[in-house]
């Protein structure tokens, strides 16, 4: 069960960052965390940088998903 969850976060961590970088969401790389990735590569490489972290999220949590055996 508790692999489900941190299956999950992957997953909404993912979507989030894949939108931020679609959408170019201002709140998003104006955050702190952000912040390094930004100043060292400006903000457009940063959002493909974050763009493509988001569906590698994603496509690890479905590979994962699909390729953990249930528990019993």
């Amino acid at each position: 069960m508790s692999q489900y969850i941190v299956q999950g976060i992957f997953v909404v961590a993912g979507i989030i960052s894949l939108l931020a970088a679609i959408l170019d969401w201002n709140w998003f790389f104006t955050a702190q965390n952000t912040q390094f990735v930004v100043r060292n590569v400006g903000r457009r490489q940063a959002r493909w940088f974050y763009g493509v972290l988001g569906a590698i999220l994603i496509g690890m949590s479905v590979f994962f998903f699909l390729n953990t055996p249930p528990m019993t």
